[in-house]
């Protein structure tokens, strides 16, 4: 039943909307993404000033946002995503993308023009406030936040659990529910302490891990090097000419794999979602269009750095199709485990290890992203409660299967962009205005 729903939601509606929306901003804002795309990777690593209005950093913004992009599903997303659509995936997530950039930086803009500040001085924003007070249509709010709970405890928290009590198992023979219940204990000490602290954990774990998953996938890929031409292949091929990953017939296979790219690229960098416009509303930032561009960096490192090294692992090593001991094939997270042990020794523990930390901060992400939409509907009344609750999903993603968390997720995340993507193409204007507004010192900033 969830996966038809899945496949309704996104094969009817969310893939059209989603890549025309980003078309149309592309062709709007003139190539945003592009014509900026190198001043939006040096403001993400520069030096800011941090004396403006707003919570956290623009750095420990840009990696909260990190934390729930490069995660989870950018490693056993990705493996699933070719189990499901074949190598083909990779490459309509490249296109996603690509367009998506442009998504990105329009939902930063109207996260730092329309955000606000609570009874505790604490900056809130994101698409319920630009849906609410910028297109002054608080339905659509109230809908944006509902479904963004639902997305923080269903996608943002089953999918990450699971996925590290995969990857201990994996290797311990240690009960799930062991798991569930130090996982939840260490979420609950961080989120009860607020996003200042939030913020300081990701900005700590993030680039680690990062650049550790990076370089240990490229020395697999460089190990394998022989076999790099053929792994490409198989991604252009299979992305057009219908084949899955153990075939399929034609026409169908480009669906999946269309599908499947678009729904993991969506959950990895999360432009057009919604959610990472709720880290952009907390940073310090002095400008909407500054804070943008860092944000839109965010789809480009996600994308084309960590999801691409899983795929390119997962092809060079050939592991698709292999099974475990109970002759079940392997997916997700066991599966590109699999892929590094079998070139470098304990690839397995280093990708354990990967997935925990990035696991656990894309939670910490996502429990900010539930705990501002909770306030949005209830004010900072509902946030403790929010916590507790979220607190309870990691426990109960921690003994779940792979095949109920990820079709809620991609139904959860569905839900939650339908409403943030009607109040981009609405607000449009008011993205394009910010950003002429801001052409010179944007310009300034790109040659200094």
């Amino acid at each position: 039943m969830l996966d038809k729903i899945d496949s309704f939601l996104w094969d009817n509606c969310l893939i059209f909307l989603l890549i025309g929306t980003g078309l149309y901003l592309t062709i709007y804002l003139k190539g945003i993404q592009f014509r900026y795309l190198f001043t939006s990777l040096k403001l993400a690593f520069s030096k800011h000033d941090d004396t403006h209005a707003g919570d956290i950093s623009q750095f420990q913004s840009l990696m909260t946002s990190l934390a729930a992009t490069i995660g989870i599903g950018s490693i056993a997303g990705m493996a699933t995503a070719v189990m499901a659509g074949g190598y083909g995936a990779i490459f309509w997530m490249w296109v996603v993308a690509l367009i998506g950039m442009a998504t990105k930086y329009a939902e930063g803009i109207l996260a730092v023009k329309f955000r606000l500040s609570n009874a505790k001085g604490e900056m809130k924003g994101g698409p319920m406030y630009y849906l609410r007070d910028g297109l002054k249509q608080k339905w659509l709010g109230i809908a944006f936040a509902f479904f963004g709970i639902m997305a923080a405890c269903g996608g943002g928290n089953l999918i990450q659990s699971q996925s590290i009590s995969d990857a201990i198992r994996d290797i311990f023979p240690i009960p799930a529910y062991m798991i569930g219940i130090v996982l939840s204990l260490f979420t609950a000490v961080v989120i009860f302490g607020g996003i200042k602290k939030l913020g300081k954990v990701n900005a700590f774990l993030v680039p680690i891990m990062a650049l550790l998953y990076v370089i240990f996938g490229l020395g697999i890929v460089i190990i394998h090097a022989d076999k790099l031409l053929v792994g490409l292949k198989w991604i252009f091929l299979s992305a057009f000419n219908g084949k899955a990953a153990f075939g399929g017939l034609a026409g169908i296979g480009v669906m999946n794999a269309m599908q499947m790219g678009i729904a993991r690229g969506i959950s990895s960098n999360e432009a057009g979602l919604g959610s990472g416009p709720i880290a952009s509303a907390a940073a310090k930032t002095d400008t909407p269009a500054k804070q943008a561009l860092i944000s839109m960096s965010s789809v480009f490192l996600s994308s084309f750095f960590v999801c691409t090294i899983t795929v390119l692992v997962l092809a060079v090593s050939g592991v698709i199709g292999t099974t475990n001991a109970s002759g079940a094939l392997l997916n997700g997270a066991p599966l590109v485990m699999h892929a590094f042990s079998k070139t470098i020794p304990f690839g397995n523990i280093i990708v354990a290890i990967g997935l925990i930390l990035f696991g656990f901060s894309t939670i910490l992400g996502w429990a900010y992203y539930g705990e501002k939409c909770m306030e949005f509907l209830f004010h900072e009344r509902g946030v403790n409660i929010f916590r507790i609750f979220f607190t309870g999903f990691v426990f109960l993603g921690s003994i779940a299967s792979l095949e109920v968390v990820w079709p809620i997720a991609d139904i959860m995340n569905g839900l939650m962009a339908l409403p943030n993507l009607i109040g981009i193409l609405l607000l449009a204007k008011v993205v394009r205005t910010e950003s002429t507004a801001l052409v010179g010192p944007i310009t300034k900033l790109s040659k200094t």
